[in-house]
């Protein structure tokens, strides 16, 4: 795909990794709607962005305000070409301890969120004559657990069957789905589970630049699922 001139959706765009891939874009020449429920933030990052960055506060776990505003944007003749479900929650803990709103949030987000910005994405798309592209963020603990992550796994595990699922319902459209699955990344993510960010994680820029490659990629050419790591992940100053 050439990504001059064309559309995008970023969720969880006001930092880290979506951020990153929002600036990538554009750089790319792509326009830019980030979405987020920060509105400070996607505000800040339109001020470094310029005006191909469309920030659009909005929480994707609420199925009426997501249908709202993707009627409301798009039409089958203006239809987005390319979906970053980089939205994520996450929290790490005990299972017998996790309060249950915290196993609330991360399925809401993580798997509730995603379906719905992407049925209604869909629908758009396939009416579209050129190729488009559905890139969902996953992680390691998509395919591995992890002690006191099983309810991040799960939703995790959640997104790669999703995405397995989907590049085969979609492919005849001309639709792309790729699951990418990202190791520890530098960011403040993994706090809550006593994960401390040090510069042999995955760099965001790097990740973006990663996405943009897969987004490239020859119009017959699909990877489907690629999973990423940091070759030494051992903090350097320990």
């Amino acid at each position: 795909m050439d990504l001059h001139n064309k559309m995008a959706i970023v969720t969880g765009a006001s930092g880290g990794l979506g951020a990153a891939i929002s600036a990538t874009l554009i750089q790319n020449g792509t326009k830019v709607y980030g979405l987020s429920r920060n509105t400070r933030a996607l505000e800040s990052l339109q001020k470094k962005l310029g005006n191909q960055f469309i920030p659009i506060p909005l929480d994707i776990s609420h199925y009426e305000a997501v249908k709202s505003w993707v009627s409301k944007t798009f039409t089958e003749h203006n239809a987005p070409d390319i979906l970053i479900n980089n939205a994520g929650a996450g929290a790490f803990g005990k299972i017998d301890e996790m309060p249950t709103e915290e196993w609330a949030a991360m399925i809401n987000t993580n798997l509730n969120g995603l379906y719905y910005i992407t049925s209604q994405v869909v629908t758009l798309m396939k009416k579209k004559k050129e190729g488009s592209h559905i890139i969902n963020i996953g992680s390691i603990l998509g395919s591995m657990g992890r002690a006191e992550g099983a309810a991040y796994c799960a939703t995790k595990y959640g997104v790669q069957g999703f995405s397995d699922a989907l590049f085969k319902e979609l492919r005849f459209f001309n639709i792309k789905v790729t699951c990418f699955n990202p190791g520890s990344i530098d960011t403040h993510f993994f706090e809550s589970s006593g994960i401390d960010a040090h510069t042999n994680m995955l760099q965001p820029h790097d990740l973006a630049n990663t996405i943009v490659h897969i987004l490239q990629t020859p119009d017959n050419m699909l990877i489907s699922d690629i999973t990423i790591r940091p070759l030494n992940p051992k903090n350097p100053e320990k």
